[in-house]
């Protein structure tokens, strides 16, 4: 077997609701999202 490297883009989450918001939002919005991006384990 062959591993992948997983290198995911950064994800946006409203700060208030918790749901996944788009880029475009978050760059409209920057006090009340949060930028996530997946840890390498």
């Amino acid at each position: 077997m062959s591993k992948k490297s997983t290198t995911s883009a950064p994800k946006y989450r409203d700060a208030k609701s918790g749901e996944y918001v788009t880029k475009k939002y978050a760059d409209k919005h920057p006090a009340t999202t949060v930028k996530e991006k997946d840890k390498k384990k």
